[in-house]
C-alpha cells in the first residue's frame, strides 16, 4: 500500500508564502498524475491542482490560478506546491493525491475529482492568518 506523507505546512501571514511537499514514504510508485487538495471546517474537500507526472502539464482551480504553482522532482518521487499571495481563504488541511491508474493521455492534466485518485496522504494544515 502507497503512504503518501504532506510536510510544509504551518501558520503564514496574509501575503506570505508555504511550499507544501509530498512524497511516498515506503520508495515509489508507477503514477500518471499527482494533485493537490484541500477541506476547510464544514466544508467538502476542493481541488487545487494537478500534474501530469509524464509531461509536467499541470491544471488549478481558479480560486488559487496565478498564485499557486505546482512541480515535480521525479528523481526525488516528490510533488510540490509552491502557495505565495495567501489569503485567509486558504486556510485548510491539505492534502496530495496519487493517481495510479493509466492517464487518458499523454497530455492530460484535468484529473479534478476525488475519484480521479487512487492514494492519499494524511494532510498537513495550512494556516493563514489577517
Amino acid at each position: 500500500q502507497v503512504q503518501l506523507v504532506e510536510s510544509g505546512g504551518g501558520l503564514v501571514q496574509t501575503g506570505g508564502s508555504l511550499r507544501l511537499s509530498c512524497a511516498p514514504s515506503n520508495g515509489t510508485f508507477s503514477r500518471s498524475a499527482m494533485g493537490w487538495f484541500r477541506q476547510a471546517p464544514g466544508k467538502e474537500r476542493e481541488f487545487v491542482g494537478c500534474i501530469n507526472w509524464s509531461s509536467g502539464g499541470t491544471y488549478y482551480a481558479d480560486s488559487v490560478k496565478g498564485r499557486f504553482m505546482i512541480s515535480r522532482d521525479s528523481a526525488k518521487n516528490t510533488v510540490y506546491l509552491q502557495m505565495n499571495s495567501l489569503k485567509p481563504e486558504d486556510t485548510a488541511v491539505y492534502y496530495c493525491a496519487g493517481r495510479a491508474r493509466l492517464g487518458t493521455s499523454y497530455y492530460y492534466t484535468r484529473y479534478v475529482g476525488v475519484a480521479d485518485y487512487d492514494y492519499w496522504g494524511q494532510g498537513t494544515q495550512v494556516t493563514v492568518s489577517t
